[in-house]
């Protein structure tokens, strides 16, 4: 044994949220609001696209960008929703998730021992994938201001380093619902500019909006052809596909065919019954969204209200995503408090430390679940905080 595992790789941290989980597996019954999920199935169209793609022999390798096909739609998919028009060619890349379009965007864009700019509380991969190759992120806590996140360009200013190449921001946001407005998004496009940084925002849950609004303006809209900017997306969370894993990546071109090179060597390509349900999702799926955002609104207001309700408790509205990301009084251990109430009340919550800078002294709450676990959990919840 005295060859050890790489340091490298001993360094990068495990998640705090799948440690919880992990627990939570040994267990029965619990109610599972720590993954970013829902339980509702994958709508049956789609399941019948990939059987269908399947029967149609789609079982073969595919070029390491995607099917064509799969492209073509994603282009047409934004053309229709956000207005953009993209070049299929070479400016998309179909992913195996929304995590590994997050892989080969971060890799095409630092070298090891570069900074990368990380606006938190976020989802841990971001960071995780930095150390993984080499990099520092630096993260920076979004600031809550009138009971609403929002940005400090100052902040990024200040932590600002000779090595930083990259800034990457989530909106809709994991944890917080924080939706970046377009002065935002403006704000940020144009600190990435003048600074001469990449610029890669996670969309992944642009159609889960509660304004009324069918999607959230993507970055591209702002972006030229020529901007260092990527965006990261995936059909888990609109279309309830986790467990298929299948995203995509759009960047300028240049860094949208090196990451098709390099999904080659991590991959080398999405599978391809897949990529044709995914088709079928962005062409045939704005109905199912549409369904799936009514029922996340009531949860949403469900949990909210109940959480507002209970001792110690804090809670701003989100304006996106599926997650309510409560402040509770005193808490100084969320993963303690996560595990307690998991041991106890067979609750399952994502610890607020899980997130990264700003995130210790509240829990994330998943409310893409169906009511009577939502209800089930805030009742739960709510006597676990009393008797505390």
């Amino acid at each position: 044994m005295s060859i050890a595992v790489a340091a490298s790789a001993r360094a990068v941290p495990y998640s705090r949220i799948r440690e919880l989980a992990e627990i939570a597996m040994t267990m029965d019954n619990v109610l599972k609001l720590y993954f970013g999920e829902s339980n509702l199935p994958t709508p049956q169209f789609l399941k019948d696209a990939a059987a269908k793609a399947m029967h149609d022999g789609f079982t073969y390798y595919t070029p390491n960008s995607g099917l064509l096909s799969t492209r073509e739609a994603i282009a047409r998919y934004y053309q229709r929703h956000q207005g953009v028009t993209l070049n299929p060619e070479n400016e998309i890349v179909v992913t195996n998730s929304g995590v590994q379009a997050l892989h080969v965007g971060v890799r095409c864009t630092i070298n090891p021992g570069d900074d990368a700019l990380v606006l938190t509380p976020a989802w841990p991969n971001a960071c995780s994938i930095l150390q993984m190759y080499g990099a520092r992120p630096i993260e920076l806590a979004q600031p809550l201001v009138n009971n609403r996140y929002t940005i400090d360009i100052a902040q990024l200013e200040a932590a600002l380093t000779p090595r930083t190449r990259l800034l990457i921001y989530t909106s809709p946001s994991n944890p917080l619902g924080w939706v970046a407005t377009v002065e935002e998004q403006q704000q940020l496009l144009d600190f990435a500019r003048r600074h001469n940084l990449w610029l890669l925002a996670d969309e992944v849950y642009e159609r889960l909006v509660y304004d009324g609004r069918p999607i959230v303006p993507s970055i591209l809209q702002l972006a030229t052809r020529h901007d260092a900017v990527l965006v990261v997306q995936s059909f888990s969370k609109s279309w309830c596909m986790t467990g298929w894993r299948l995203g995509w990546l759009i960047a300028r071109s240049d860094l949208a065919q090196k990451a098709a090179q390099l999904n080659e060597f991590v991959i080398s390509c999405a599978p391809s019954f897949v990529q044709k349900a995914g088709e079928a999702a962005l062409d045939h799926g704005d109905a199912s969204v549409a369904e799936l955002v009514k029922m996340l609104k009531e949860n949403r207001d469900f949990c909210l209200s109940a959480l507002r309700g209970m001792k110690g408790v804090t809670v701003p509205e989100p304006e996106g995503a599926f997650y309510l990301f409560p402040r509770i009084d005193g808490l100084t251990d969320s993963f303690d408090f996560c595990r307690r109430l998991l041991l106890e009340t067979q609750v399952g919550l994502a610890p607020g430390v899980a997130f990264g800078a700003g995130g210790e002294g509240n829990v994330r709450v998943c409310y893409a679940l169906e009511k009577p676990i939502l209800e089930q959990a805030m009742d739960r919840l709510g006597r676990f905080l009393s008797a505390s």
